[in-house]
């Protein structure tokens, strides 16, 4: 029996976990920035940091005791170490190493993205043992950050297929928010716009790019911005007496949410789809932020000819649990970390 206590602060969920065995989860507590980062439209840095400090320890706590573990039951403690924000990283990852020489305990660092990949191999449903792990597995993953597909090998063997050249998916989920007032975050605000709207109102393109398995939404928000500039034009007649402009209530903004997010969804299903054939993958992976969105969700379930693992939707956005399911597969091999273990906050998935 292995436990790691695991911690996850790259970007705005403080969280901790403990983590038996690579699947089994004794705890799973976040601590989320949601509320601070919305009246900014996205994620300050700073005021994340910030907030981490003042949630960490607190988080690293309630996780122990939810978790019935004592520090002398723990055989390691993992953490994020990049990519993300800097100065969130930093929190979790000194946070990690002073616990980790107080307690004596070996320090593992864990990518994010790896964690992402991880979170399907946990035992959620609580049914007392490892779910089974078929290679070579193919993983999408798609967040606010990142837009990859991941060729799993095996334990720490991976390849990268296919990401992006611009624009993660979630990122432009989050910009055609802004572009049409929903709010943030803009995954959840786009799709609960897109249940009243037409999914065929706008023909918004799709960037196939060849063969490739990369991806492309750059010119998919432009076209999105430019339908929105036809009712939101910036001239005299759309300006108040004080010269601020007045946005024009005609947007149609339930069919513009509709057609954006099925043109998004089309191009992530279709290039898993042909990944998944060309490496004839065993199972197919679908994790990150944007996996809990729901027509993506049931578009691969019922596009993928082959084995589908999505994790509940608690497990899709940022949390512990899947560090610590990644940190002990690197343990049992014998990976773990000095205490100069530094950050990287522009890494992407490079774990060979």
């Amino acid at each position: 029996m292995t436990k790691i206590l695991a911690i996850e602060t790259s970007c705005d969920e403080t969280a901790a976990a403990i983590i038996e065995d690579g699947y089994k989860i004794h705890s799973n507590v976040v601590a989320s920035q949601i509320d601070i980062h919305r009246r900014y439209g996205g994620v300050f840095p700073e005021v994340a940091s910030r907030q981490h400090i003042l949630a960490i320890s607190t988080v690293i706590q309630d996780a122990l005791i939810e978790g019935r573990t004592a520090w002398t039951e723990l055989d390691a403690v993992a953490v994020t170490y990049g990519p993300g924000l800097v100065g969130s990283l930093l929190v979790g990852v000194n946070a990690a190493k002073g616990l980790a020489v107080a307690q004596g305990l070996p320090l593992i660092g864990v990518n994010h993205l790896e964690g992402h990949l991880y979170s399907t191999w946990l035992d959620h449903e609580g049914r007392g043992q490892a779910p089974e792990i078929r290679f070579p597995s193919l993983c999408l993953i798609v967040s606010g950050g990142h837009t990859e597909l991941v060729l799993i090998r095996g334990h720490g063997d991976y390849q990268i297929l296919g990401r992006t050249i611009d624009d993660a998916a979630g990122e432009a989920f989050d910009k055609v928010a802004r572009l049409l007032d929903l709010g943030f975050p803009g995954g959840p605000a786009i799709q609960k716009a897109a249940q009243a709207g037409s999914t065929r109102a706008y023909d918004f393109p799709r960037a196939r790019l060849g063969d490739s398995l990369d991806f492309s939404f750059s010119g998919l928000k432009t076209a999105v911005l430019r339908e929105v500039q036809k009712f939101k034009k910036v001239d005299r007649l759309h300006r108040s007496p004080q010269g601020q402009q007045l946005p024009l209530s005609t947007v149609p903004a339930a069919d513009v949410a509709a057609s954006f997010q099925m043109a998004v969804v089309d191009v992530l299903v279709a290039k898993t789809k042909v990944a998944a054939q060309r490496c004839d993958a065993a199972e197919v992976l679908l994790v990150g932020g944007v996996a809990a969105n729901a027509l993506l969700r049931s578009e691969m379930a019922r596009q993928i000819d082959r084995p589908l693992r999505i994790p509940p939707i608690w497990l899709c956005t940022d949390n512990a649990s899947m560090i610590g399911a990644a940190a002990y597969w690197r343990y049992q091999a014998g990976q773990t970390s000095k205490l100069d273990l530094d950050v990287k906050a522009n890494l992407r998935l490079d774990l060979n």
